[in-house]
């Protein structure tokens, strides 16, 4: 037996593979890469060597109104080392500067207290002046334009308000949007409902320039550097992480620059080779992104991309918070076929986007060409409803996709972490 520790939760999940069954383990090199310096000093180098962009402490001279776009409580950016650092930077070229920290919930839930002294240490989560964005709230928000996709473009007004615009984030491969980090802070991250809705179009969605790792001709893409231009953010803390949500690399500077120079690291790093196979295993890289199915969707497109027609996927995600959006559980569970979610979501418009359903094409993707068992905390019923499966473990999930398959001889690739690798096909 081959033995693994896979992300799940905020622990690991032991389980044993078959060794002659095992086609190969795709792993980022991310998780085994050794950086030069703590995690500290790896941001400040960043900042001291902004790429084409003055450095931080310059640019906030003389403003008065400095906001930080900063992720939530789903992205596993480790808040309590940046952001400290950002707000010594920008006290040490402006001690007069009011800072407000703009907290970019998307469209998820708002962040809660103690999720903001989880993220960023008491001390912050007590004295600065931290903002909840609201999708949903018309008196936060403001329109400053029309995406290339033809939708109005809205944000929070306190980010427009701002005399200086920066954010900070991490960039990791995302399912759609080529990778994360960068642009993404602005929309979805503080745009309003109707500008992400217009943004993650099914039209777009489905677009085979929106994977994983591609930038290039990404429609989705397009959206979102017009819109961080728009809002003028003028400068970015990007970090990457490995697989103990540790620094291992920063990059500061041009919202734009910065952010490709980045990517192309996590490409470097994150790509893999597609090994053929009857069933993978994967996870959604523990918490926080396994906290929902909704989350749970990215770690699957990993998976996808390396079996073989008509196989299984294994995911071992926690979702201890459940389905993680109300639209997109009811989506399935009201269903009669996920053939039918497809078909519904694909007739709809640019403008006709309903919350949650680019998660529900996603999912109806990889569910109309493999069975998906779920190995997880969350409620039976619940993922049946989605039209998966559920095993107590990874091992009994095995001997059920055998089952399927009608074979105990079937290869297996394993993805420790699903969000961390770029697939190569």
């Amino acid at each position: 037996m081959l033995k693994f520790d896979l992300p799940y939760g905020k622990g690991q999940m032991k389980i044993n593979v078959p060794n002659d069954r095992v086609a190969g383990v795709l792993v980022s090199k991310a998780h085994h890469f050794k950086p030069e310096g703590t995690e500290e000093e790896i941001v400040r180098t960043a900042l001291e060597n902004p790429i084409e962009s003055k450095p931080l402490r310059e640019l906030v001279r003389g403003k008065e109104n400095v906001v930080i776009i900063s992720s939530d409580h789903t992205r596993p950016v480790p808040s309590h080392v940046t952001m400290p650092i950002l707000l010594e930077e920008i006290r040490r070229g402006n001690p007069d500067a009011k800072i407000s920290i703009l907290v970019a919930t998307g469209m998820h839930r708002p962040t809660t207290k103690e999720e903001l002294i989880n993220k960023y240490g008491e001390e912050i989560a007590n004295n600065e002046n931290i903002i909840i964005h609201d999708s949903c709230d018309e008196t936060s928000l403001v329109k400053i334009g029309i995406l290339p996709s033809g939708g109005e473009l809205i944000i929070n007004k306190h980010a427009v308000e701002a005399d200086l615009l920066i954010s900070e984030g991490f960039i990791e491969p995302h399912f759609f949007a080529g990778f994360s980090g960068g642009r993404k802070s602005v929309l979805p991250g503080i745009a309003s409902k109707a500008t992400i809705l217009a943004n993650h179009c099914s039209e777009f969605v489905g677009s085979n320039k929106a994977r994983t790792g591609k930038l290039e001709g990404n429609p989705i893409h397009k959206d979102m550097l017009y819109a961080a231009e728009k809002a003028n953010l003028a400068f970015i803390l990007n970090v990457v992480i490995d697989a103990d949500k540790k620094v291992i690399a920063a990059f500061s500077g041009n919202r734009e620059k910065a952010h490709y120079t980045g990517c192309e690291f996590v490409k470097d790093l994150a790509g893999v080779d597609a090994v053929k196979a009857d069933i993978a295993i994967t996870t959604n890289g523990g918490y926080p992104l396994d906290q929902n199915m909704y989350q749970t969707v990215k770690g699957l497109t990993a998976a996808e991309a390396t079996l073989k027609e008509k196989g299984v996927i294994i995911m071992a995600s926690e979702c201890s918070d459940g389905h993680g959006g109300q639209e997109f559980y009811e989506t399935f569970k009201n269903a009669l076929s996920v053939k039918d979610v497809m078909n519904e979501i694909t007739s709809r418009g640019r403008k006709e986007t309903i919350s949650d359903q680019w998660e529900s094409q996603v999912l109806s993707r990889v569910l109309l060409k493999y069975k998906v068992i779920l190995v997880t905390s969350a409620p039976k019923q619940m993922i049946e409803d989605m039209h998966m499966t559920v095993a107590p473990s990874v091992e009994s999930a095995i001997e059920m996709a055998d089952e399927y398959l009608g074979s105990k001889d079937g290869k297996i690739t394993v993805i420790p972490d699903g969000v961390s690798v770029v697939v190569r096909g």
